[in-house]
């Protein structure tokens, strides 16, 4: 079984996990790039986090970074 079998075989479920992936890193993204204030760290550490470290990255911003405005 080639890798192009096993890619088109997961593509169903790996789809929606890709499209909240997106989703959630941009929404996180537009909100670290719109407010000036964090619980902690600062703008650029935020963007690193929420780019780099997949799904788990947006999630934990919305968790810990944002302040309660």
């Amino acid at each position: 079984m080639s890798s192009l079998e096993v890619f088109r075989e997961y593509l169903p479920f790996l789809a929606p996990l890709i499209i909240l992936q997106i989703v959630l890193a941009l929404t996180a993204l537009v909100h670290v790039l719109k407010h000036p204030r964090y619980r902690f760290g600062n703008k650029i550490m935020w963007i690193i986090i929420v780019l780099f470290i997949h799904i788990i990255g947006p999630v934990v911003y919305f968790v810990f970074g944002r302040s309660e405005d």
